[in-house]
């Protein structure tokens, strides 16, 4: 747990932290109280890690209201992956899923985080699923949205080409063949309209600090060649797994084959059949709620 407020304010919200690990710093920010009132007690709310999608963005598309209500049952700590936003860059050999895994448990420890409950997001599941692996008694509750456990191109591909067109595999193909400014720019005009089927306000987009490095970097180094399908049997805190069926990042079918490597006594998948990649901005009214249930759970 966090301290309840930053001393400069009479809110229960800290400012922005640059939090060092070891050889980095990582941009963190945080929302809500640690400790709440509880009748004649001050009672411990538990805290929300947010890991972000990308790799090479950062965490400011969790930083809008319709998250708010997230902070009447945890404190949610945001914070941009090294490599990442506005974090330390480090060295390029770290930008690696087992780092950004680790990286997790040390942000944790500088803040005196225990047993969080980590949500991630796209990239930011594969980075919550190697957590998981890596570190097994650390987390609390695992929220996974619209990530996997292994990523199918194909599949991937079959889908940009069913909701856009034969025009948009090629962009897509042609991205994550070779991440540049220029394919960067097609990608952005042609594949990330089809991630949402609720059109998102164009700040959202404009807000990010992006690091195309990072982004070039994961396809080049083989990194996307993650495979956990066959490893996930030791994760045993309680997982929820939301996926849209119409994402075409990651597949409905990937999400169902990511929860049924987890063990199903202790997973949850829930399914939005309408909606695409980013589930929060697409059906609000159902998602954050069902993340307050867990989180309270």
């Amino acid at each position: 747990m966090l301290p309840v407020c930053d001393p400069r304010t009479t809110s229960n919200t800290l400012g922005p932290m640059r939090v060092s690990i070891g050889d980095v710093k990582l941009f963190v920010d945080v929302d809500g109280a640690g400790l709440v009132v509880d009748g004649p007690a001050m009672r411990e709310q538990p805290t929300l890690v947010m890991l972000h999608g990308g790799p090479g963005i950062d965490h400011t598309l969790f930083k809008q209201p319709l998250f708010a209500p997230l902070t009447r049952v945890a404190q949610v700590v945001y914070y941009d992956h090294r490599g990442n936003g506005r974090s330390d860059r480090g060295h390029p050999s770290d930008w690696n899923l087992d780092r950004w895994a680790d990286d997790v448990v040390a942000l944790c420890d500088a803040l005196g985080i225990e047993r969080p409950i980590v949500f991630g997001s796209s990239f930011g599941g594969f980075v919550a699923l190697n957590y998981a692996l890596r570190h097994p008694q650390h987390p609390g509750k695992l929220i996974l949205s619209s990530t996997a456990a292994h990523i199918d191109f194909e599949r991937s591909a079959s889908m940009v080409e069913q909701l856009g067109g034969l025009e948009a595999r090629h962009v897509f193909e042609a991205f994550w063949a070779g991440p540049t400014e220029e394919t960067y720019a097609e990608y952005r005009r042609v594949c990330l309209p089809l991630y949402t089927q609720r059109p998102q306000p164009p700040e959202l987009s404009a807000r990010m600090t992006r690091n195309l490095d990072v982004m070039a970097h994961f396809p080049r180094s083989g990194e996307m060649q993650f495979d956990y399908r066959d490893r996930l049997d030791p994760v045993r805190c309680p997982v929820l797994v939301m996926a849209g069926g119409l994402d075409p990042i990651v597949t409905i079918a990937d999400a169902r084959e990511l929860a049924a490597a987890l063990p199903p006594s202790t997973t949850c998948l829930v399914e939005f059949p309408t909606a695409g990649h980013m589930l929060a901005f697409e059906d609000p009214e159902a998602v954050v709620p069902l993340m307050i249930d867990f989180i309270a759970s």
